[in-house]
């Protein structure tokens, strides 16, 4: 692998997650929203996951910009980043898939929204920032600069440690002691850890 490869790589996945995006998005706006959790915060959050996963990436990638901030890429790293986007890539599709019409991407309840506990949510509660947290280590290690490589993952941090506990909450509202023996046996982000 060079940096030529893992930069088409980086941008494949860029690619794979608007495609699968899009269309769940356009499909979740037909259901009417019951609970609606949306902050200014939330949109500030929201906003820097896609300049820090996507514009910084992109604009690294298509000007000097940012080259004086570059270190020599690793071809070790660099298969290691394509695995962990391959991981994310997998990982955020079946979390789609198993949500369905639930899934919102921000803080929201939709009519007849249900607990989902099948699949990945039988072992995680929240693998959907489980990929965006590989999507953030992937593009680390992708792309050799030290402000386009980390900006992932400062995102993903700023996202999930400003969202987390306020998502927790509303399920905790709307499913109550249901929700509570959930998480008694599943762990947030990555089984048996956390």
């Amino acid at each position: 692998m060079n940096e030529t490869a893992a930069l088409v790589v980086w941008g494949i996945g860029l690619a794979v997650w608007i495609a699968i995006r899009l269309p769940r998005r356009r499909k979740a706006q037909r259901t009417k929203v019951v609970v609606d959790g949306k902050s200014t915060g939330e949109k500030i959050a929201l906003a820097l996951c896609i300049v820090g996963l996507a514009i910084v990436p992109l604009v690294h990638s298509f000007t000097s910009l940012f080259e004086p901030a570059n270190y020599p890429f690793s071809p070790f790293l660099g298969w290691i980043g394509a695995l962990s986007m391959l991981a994310f890539l997998i990982l955020f599709y079946q979390s789609h898939k198993l949500l369905a019409r639930n899934w919102s991407v921000t803080l929201e309840l939709r009519e007849g929204h249900e607990l989902v506990v099948d699949g990945l949510y039988r072992y995680m509660r929240h693998p959907m920032y489980t990929s965006f947290w590989l999507w953030g280590l992937a593009q680390l290690f992708l792309i050799p600069n030290w402000i386009a490589g980390p900006a992932g993952l400062a995102s993903v941090a700023w996202l999930f440690f400003s969202r987390i506990n306020k998502e927790e909450a509303m399920m905790r509202g709307q499913f109550g002691q249901a929700y509570d023996d959930y998480c008694d046996r599943t762990a947030r982000l990555i089984p048996g850890i956390y």
